[in-house]
């Protein structure tokens, strides 16, 4: 049995409340390791050879840096409301400041996917791009960050495991002490592994080893997440305020819509025709 070792969540006090907090690092990570793969991912097919009318190409560096900026704003945002709606809406109505304390911890999935889809959009719209087009673009370049949110909560010291059988060789005793000092299991770790490393591994290959069909990346994601998810939520403890109903975690109930929509819409796509022309 393991003991969570102590990591400071602050690195650096700089003055009063400002601080450079672990978590903080954890998303500026993740928006550098989406900036990487995009790089890679302009060579991927359709975008390579997509074209404007003046024969300049469509996907740029340039494109994908405005993209990224839209992209923060929409995860940031929706990040941080999906948490306080979701899963403490009575603590944040009686404490509405508290819905800034960003660098605290505290964002959620789900609310950032919804606030990322709108941004977007809009920006799609605003920029002249096709909405399927931009989403499959971004699809397999997402799962790292989400890797690097999980390691954020592991130095956090939040979100937590489910109790665990003690002999369990990566049972872990977390140092907070609402976690009760009993072995638990590491889920943080877990959803690293799971929603971010493997889901990557199998986006990355499945948008690389062929041109896919509009629509095809996005929805595997979708459905692949809500999959990983789900599963990861066996051994994640519930939220203290919502518990388990019917036998499922907040978490899992949230990705159950995924599941179902994710699928529904990748079965769709696949069987469309190969629109090679893929045009904005």
């Amino acid at each position: 049995m393991l003991t969570q070792p102590y990591i400071d969540p602050v690195l650096l006090h700089i003055a009063g409340p400002f601080a450079i907090r672990w978590y903080g690092l954890a998303y500026l990570l993740a928006f550098v390791l989406f900036w990487l793969l995009a790089r890679k991912r302009l060579q991927h097919q359709p975008f390579a050879r997509l074209k404007r009318s003046d024969g300049s190409p469509l996907w740029t560096m340039q494109a994908v840096e405005d993209l990224l900026f839209w992209g923060v704003v929409g995860v940031v945002v929706g990040g941080r409301l999906g948490f306080c709606l979701f899963y403490q809406p009575m603590h944040f109505l009686t404490h509405p400041l508290e819905i800034l304390y960003v660098m605290d911890g505290g964002m959620s999935f789900h609310g950032g996917l919804l606030g990322v889809t709108l941004a977007l959009f809009l920006w799609a719209r605003k920029r002249g791009f096709g909405f399927l087009q931009v989403m499959d673009f971004i699809a397999p370049c997402v799962p790292t960050g989400l890797a690097s949110g999980r390691i954020g909560n592991f130095i956090n010291g939040e979100l937590w495991g489910r109790a665990a059988d003690p002999s369990l060789p990566w049972a872990m005793v977390f140092r907070d002490p609402a976690a009760g000092g009993i072995a638990r299991h590491p889920s943080q770790i877990y959803q690293f592994l799971l929603e971010g490393l493997l889901l990557f591994g199998l986006l990355w290959w499945f948008a690389s080893s062929k041109e896919r069909k509009p629509g095809e990346v996005a929805s595997l994601f979708v459905l692949g997440y809500g999959l990983m998810r789900f599963a990861a939520e066996h051994f994640r403890e519930p939220d203290a305020n919502w518990g388990l109903v019917l036998g499922l975690s907040a978490g899992q109930w949230l990705c159950v819509p995924m599941i179902i929509v994710g699928f529904a819409l990748w079965n769709h796509f696949r069987k469309a025709p190969l629109a090679r022309a893929y045009t904005n």
